[in-house]
Parts: structure tokens; sequence; C-alpha cells
């Protein structure tokens, strides 16, 4: 017998599906419900290795840790992990097998995985009281409904009742509301239970007009109305919206401990993965950090960061048409301060062998680290741990690129010439005294006088991260009325909207 779940759909991308996942979780677990996060597939570059090796989205880890669990393949079976405007990798229980077209995906393949879906959620559902599932773009894409695992597809299969989620800070959301509900077929929208808004400024009496008439016409109830608040977020899916990086900006108010800020620049490169690196340093009272795209944008960094991508050749490409490549170059060359993590280290190297990602063949690098890249079919998907700067640091890696560091001083699983670094270590920085040892190294050639704060610690603002936004579900949504939800499923007899999906 299955236990407790929902289903957490959006009006569009972006409406707040992961952030209210993550809320109703921790509001859960805190309730003393054992849940688990579950999206059936996730299209993201920001990934995270779990202790068995498996890679899934980054934004299930940060749900998993909302529900206090351990992530795992289970959570998010299918990852697809874009490669360009035609393609994808498509990540399978966490190992990668193959790369497909969106045409190819959608004209059979996602079809095919429904049964690997059902079956993991089965699993989670007989293990935990309740799973939290989270869709994707809008359950009312007609146009891919035919083959759709992971809005009503899934709740269809499942028998999940489902919550839409609409951001109103967008304008339109009673349309969106409606609209969603409407092109559904009659079987579907038996599942929608009804609305939660997201992101209201003002007074909701003012909105209680709405929210009435909408009942009205559409026979179901909203569960909530969730106030606007800054830097709320988890770890994002896509784009360039950094979420705790945002978060720290916006609510740590601590000034810096030494005289001086720390700058640094990271480079937005195509196809950039797991910029969430970043959010460790923008945790540091004092360190300001920025994404750019044009030379000049680097001369008053004190730091330099080339992230993960996973376009390596392209991304190099894009560096030399924009200038960047020289300007890196120019700042290795000066000792300044330059960071390359995963394809960004691969970059800074003399050379990549690539018949895999982009088949490019043999192609030069920056040189001004001493290694060379291989890019070998398997991937390689660890959670390291080791020692630098006198500091204990952990991590996770994602890459095919096999590296050969030929020279320079060791630094974690790469190397290290004058001050420019490189690693295919993730996560590096959220390793409180390496963090706050690299700044200081980072200061010091900068001359800057910059301090560390001693005690930032970044899993405890992760931890504050996750509680406010239990905190938010708490306080602003119908608890007593979701927990039946989840409990028992959608309430009996809700009224069709016509016109319903097109045939």
């Amino acid at each position: 017998m299955n236990n407790g779940g929902l289903l957490v759909a959006g009006t569009t991308s972006d409406a707040g599906k992961s952030v209210v996942t993550a809320g109703v979780c921790r509001w859960l677990v805190r309730q003393g419900v054992k849940v688990a996060p579950f999206k059936a597939q996730n299209m993201s570059l920001n990934s995270f290795v779990t202790r068995e090796g498996a890679e899934i989205g980054r934004a299930q880890a940060m749900q998993a840790q909302a529900c206090r669990v351990e992530p795992t393949a289970l959570m998010n079976p299918v990852l697809l992990k874009p490669g360009g405007e035609q393609s994808s990798q498509v990540v399978l229980l966490g190992k990668p097998v193959g790369e497909l077209s969106a045409r190819g995906y959608h004209g059979g393949r996602q079809q095919q995985l429904l049964g690997t879906v059902l079956d993991c959620l089965a699993e989670l559902r007989g293990t935990y009281d309740a799973v939290i599932c989270e869709g994707a773009g809008s359950p009312a894409e007609i146009n891919l409904r035919r083959t759709d695992i992971v809005n009503m597809g899934i709740a269809r299969n499942a028998g999940l009742p489902v919550l839409v989620v609409g951001d109103i800070d967008r304008g339109g959301v009673f349309a969106s509301f409606f609209g969603t509900v409407a092109l559904l077929s009659r079987e579907d929208q038996e599942l929608v239970a009804g609305f939660l808004v997201n992101k209201f400024r003002g007074d909701v009496s003012l909105l209680e007009p709405g929210l009435d008439m909408l009942h009205g016409l559409t026979g179901r109830r909203t569960y909530g109305v969730l106030p606007f608040r800054h830097g709320l977020g988890i770890d994002e899916e896509d784009g360039l919206r950094v979420s705790l990086r945002g978060t720290v900006r916006e609510s740590n108010t601590a000034p810096p401990v030494g005289e001086d800020v720390l700058r640094v620049a990271v480079c937005a490169i195509p196809l950039m993965s797991n910029f969430t690196d970043v959010d460790a340093l923008a945790a540091e009272p004092g360190v300001v950090v920025r994404f750019v795209d044009r030379p000049e944008e680097l001369a008053d960094a004190d730091l330099v960061v080339v992230p993960g991508t996973r376009g390596t050749v392209r991304a190099l490409e894009w560096l030399r048409e924009r200038g960047l490549a020289d300007a890196l170059r120019r700042r290795a060359a000066e000792q300044r301060p330059v960071l390359g993590i995963c394809g960004g280290f691969q970059i800074l190297g003399e050379h990549i062998e690539d018949d895999v990602e982009s088949r490019r063949g043999r192609v030069e690098g920056l040189g001004v680290l001493p290694l060379r890249v291989r890019f070998a079919p398997e991937k390689i998907l660890t959670r390291p741990e080791g020692t630098a700067l006198g500091e204990r640091v952990e991590g996770y890696e994602i890459h095919h690129g096999v590296a050969e560091v030929t020279g320079g001083e060791a630094f974690l699983d790469g190397c290290r010439v004058g001050q420019t670094w490189g690693t295919h270590w993730h996560g590096s920085l959220e390793s409180d005294g390496f963090r706050r040892a690299f700044l200081r190294e980072v200061a010091a050639a900068a001359g800057r006088r910059f301090v560390p704060a001693p005690d930032t610690s970044f899993a405890a603002l992760r931890e504050e991260q996750l509680d406010r936004l239990g905190d938010l579900i708490e306080q602003h949504a119908d608890t007593d009325a979701l927990w039946r939800l989840i409990e028992s499923g959608a309430p009996q007899g809700l009224p069709f909207i016509p016109p319903g999906a097109p045939a």
C-alpha cells in the first residue's frame, strides 16, 4: 500500500515549484513525517553526486536536505543535461546512457522511461510516509502530453493529487490557473485539487475576491498565498539566478571583517554547469560575486573563476572570441588569482583531446596550467575528500575529462602554478576552513586587507534557508488542508472545466 503523495505543478517554468516542494518537505519533516522528494525528469546543468555515485539534479539534492535524508538516484531517475540547442545527455538512475535530440527523446524514448520512473516513485512511497513530487514546466503543454512522464503523466499513473503553483509577481495568475486546468483532459482535471499563489506583494484581503471567483469558476480552492520574500530559493535548475548567492547578498547584513572587500568575477561561459560552486564564496561577508562576459570586467577583480561547463571546447572558443582568454592569460602571468573548476580547470590546461563531448579532436587550451586532458566515454562520478591549504576538503566530481597533470604544485586532484589554481572538485568551497584559507591566499595576492569572517558556516546558512521555506508554508498555507490532500488524494467530484485537452 502506497503512502501519501503530492505533485507540485506550476503554471510556468520558474513559478516556484522547486521552492514550494522544498518548503513542504521541510514543514512535513518538522511535524515528524518521514518524507522524500521526487522529480521524475529534470533538465538541468546543475547536478550533484550521491553517496552511491549517482548523478541527480542539485534541486533534488537540496530537497532531500530539506527532508533531512540522504539523496539517492530514486529521487531524480531521469536527468537531462543540455549540450546545445538540439540535444541533451540522458542520465538514467544516476548514470549517462547517451545523447538524444529533443525530437528523439519526446518521439519515443521518454515514454519508454515511464515504467522506470513509476518503479522509483513506488519504491519511495513504500519507504516514506509521504513523497512530494515536483513537476516540470507546465502540466498543460498540450504538444507534449502524450509522452509526459513528469507532470500529469506521473500523476495519472500514480494517482497523485496535483497542486498548481502560480507566480503572481509576473501577472496574469488567475488566467494562468484557469487556463492550466481548462487545457487538461477530464481525467487529468480530476486530479488537480487546487492552487497555491506564490510571490504575492501587498494586502491579501485585496486578492481574496479573485480567489473566491476562481473557486466559483473552477470548483477548486486555493491552498495558500505565499508572500514575496527576497532571497528565497534553493539551488537553481537553470539560468544565472544563483539562489543562495542571492539569498546571502540580500539577507546577510554582516559587514566585512577586514578593511577591504574581495571582488570575484565569474566567467559566464556557455552551458555553464554547477555555477552554485560560487554560492559559498558569496556567503562570506565582504565577498562580492558577479558574472561577467567582457575582458574589461576582469580588470578590478581580485579573483576570477572559470566554472564548469557541459561544453568545454565551445566555452574555450567563446573565451577566445570575447577576448577573455587573453585576459586570463595576462592575469596568470601577472600572478593575479584565477580558479578553474572542472571544465574551467580543463580550459586552463595545455590541450584537450575531445572525441566524446564536442568530437573536435585535439584543441589547444590556454596553456596556463601544466595539464593535458583526454575525454573518456565513461563519466567520472565520485565524492572525494582530501586536504588542501592545511584544511579538510570535501567535494564531488562530474566529468568525462581525464587530466594528466605534468607539473606545478598539487591542489586537490589538480594543480597550482603561482596564483592560478585548478581542480575537478565541485563544492570544495563549501568546506568552511578551506574556503577561508583560500580567500586569505587570494587577498594576500591581490593586496587586499580582507579578512574572512571566523564563524561563517555554509551548512548552517543552508539549513537556515530551508527553515525559512518551511516557515513560509507553515505560516501562509492551509497546512491542515494540505495534509488531507497528501494523505487522501484529490477531492471527489471536482468539476470539468471546458474545453479540456484537444483530441
